[in-house]
């Protein structure tokens, strides 16, 4: 394993971090007419597994349990995700997308991806699939969903 700084690529990666963190989901609820946080519910529940249960979603989202179950809970009243008894075990219950939910679940995705070419327009076409394919290998290989 390397450990050195290979070529500043640690700091770059966390500016780019940083910068995006502040700007993404701005674009998508900007363009759709949605809170923001009802798009970081929806890539939650779409990567914890569907039907999705609220401690994974809670785990996807970085937040304990209690705060997870608010955002999924106004998700649910903005109508974007369902909230139903677990077939597998009543105390539980399990969440999903609606079809609201997915539109916009796709017209966020559809915003990254369009963004992610934005930013390498000026690349050569090699470059932009090499650096789109690191990307994808790197969030993999961290367990990214």
């Amino acid at each position: 394993m390397r450990t050195d700084n290979v070529d500043g690529g640690g700091p770059a990666l966390f500016r780019l971090v940083r910068f995006w963190s502040r700007r993404w989901a701005a674009g998508i609820s900007q363009d759709e007419g949605s809170d923001v946080a009802h798009v970081l519910v929806l890539e939650a529940v779409a990567a914890a597994g569907r039907p999705a249960q609220i401690g994974a979603v809670a785990v996807e989202l970085g937040l304990d349990r209690s705060n997870a179950s608010r955002m999924v809970a106004a998700s649910v009243t903005a109508g974007l995700v369902t909230k139903t008894v677990s077939a597998q075990d009543a105390r539980r219950t399990s969440l999903d997308l609606t079809p609201a939910g997915e539109d916009l679940l796709a017209a966020a995705r559809a915003w990254q991806a369009q963004t992610f070419a934005r930013m390498v327009a000026d690349w050569p076409a090699a470059d932009a699939r090499r650096f789109a394919a690191y990307l994808v290998r790197l969030a993999e290989s961290q367990g990214a969903s």
